[in-house]
């Protein structure tokens, strides 16, 4: 695969978003959600493709632990979600399964996989489906976002311009522009 430097870009610059407004906070109960995390997930797992996608995940969860802003759960969460969604993107060029994709990869998916994680890693005593209900809260909020901004970005034709943008870059990446709203 060859490395798509307007991906690439896109990609630095989604972290960037991730990683400066991760003290974005909404509460919801008694959790606190981070949806900025997941607005990026999706945006990058629409635009970029599955692969970006987790290497924007994992950069912003790498950056947010080394500055003190983060934990380890976040690499699972973020990165199965990213991914998720843009395989279901990729194969069906639907936005509700690119959405859906984030939801089930981040908050079902994802946070399953943080017991291992939190247990072993973290030394915490937490049941295997302990964080499903902060990671769906949190999740959910981020898509919605994301679910509204790709709307408006539709409704003014700048959704198809950007995925035109990205294909073309002199590399061949094997992915499709996201331009078929089904």
């Amino acid at each position: 695969m060859k490395i798509n430097s307007k991906k690439l870009a896109v990609s630095a610059m989604l972290t960037a978003v991730a990683v400066s407004l991760s003290t974005f906070a909404v509460p919801i109960g008694a959790s606190k959600c981070f949806p900025i995390q997941h607005l990026c997930n999706v945006m990058a797992g629409v635009f970029l493709g599955p692969w970006y996608g987790v290497g924007m995940a994992f950069c912003t969860s790498l950056i947010r632990n080394l500055m003190g802003t983060g934990s380890l759960l976040a690499f699972p969460g973020s990165m199965v979600g990213a991914y998720l969604c843009g395989v279901l993107y990729r194969h069906s060029h639907k936005l509700t399964m690119a959405y859906a994709g984030e939801v089930f990869g981040t908050g079902i998916l994802g946070a399953i996989m943080c017991f291992p994680v939190a247990s072993m890693l973290m030394g915490k005593e937490v049941a295997v489906f302990f964080y499903v209900i902060p990671f769906l809260s949190s999740t959910l909020c981020g898509t919605v976002i994301a679910a509204l901004l790709i709307g408006a970005l539709c409704k003014s034709g700048a959704f198809q311009h950007l995925g035109r943008i990205l294909e073309h870059d002199g590399a061949v990446t094997g992915e499709k522009a996201p331009g078929n709203l089904r």
